[in-house]
């Protein structure tokens, strides 16, 4: 990994990783463990949380396709080795929340995954992402 090319997102938005039961299996206990190492970045990485989540929902039978994608997030980390949280001292204290969701963003289960972010001042404090435990069937807009 130390010539790999950096890269510039941890993963693409629109791409979505499936099964893949065609593709060749990998080394499990390598997947879960660079899946943990992945975990422990996103408590000062909350940039990576959602590509990490997504690919460790493949632990139980990790295919080429899912390293692939673990691999990315590894180089977007390599160029991206800068940054970070930053609290700095004095600042005010207005504490703003907020949250999204993406409309049956698994194609395997048809399930929604959504995410909340708070910050207090400048400095983000929490974030969360999740996966739906039921199927959403319907929507609404706000109108305006």
């Amino acid at each position: 990994m130390d010539d790999a090319k950096e890269m510039k997102t941890p993963m693409h938005p629109s791409s979505a990783l499936t099964l893949d039961e065609d593709s060749p299996n990998v080394n499990q206990t390598q997947y879960r463990a660079m899946i943990g190492s992945l975990l422990y970045f996103t408590a000062s990485r909350p940039d990576i949380m959602f590509s990490v989540c997504v690919c460790a929902r493949y632990q139980a039978a990790p295919k080429e396709s899912h390293m692939t994608a673990v691999k990315k997030i590894l180089k977007y980390l390599k160029g991206t080795i800068n940054c970070g949280l930053w609290y700095p001292k004095g600042t005010t204290s207005n504490l703003i929340g907020f949250s999204d969701a993406d409309y049956v963003g698994c194609k395997l289960d048809r399930k929604s995954t959504s995410g909340t972010c708070h910050i207090l001042g400048e400095c983000l404090v929490s974030w969360h992402s999740k996966k739906q435990a039921c199927v959403a069937l319907l929507t609404v807009k706000q109108s305006t």
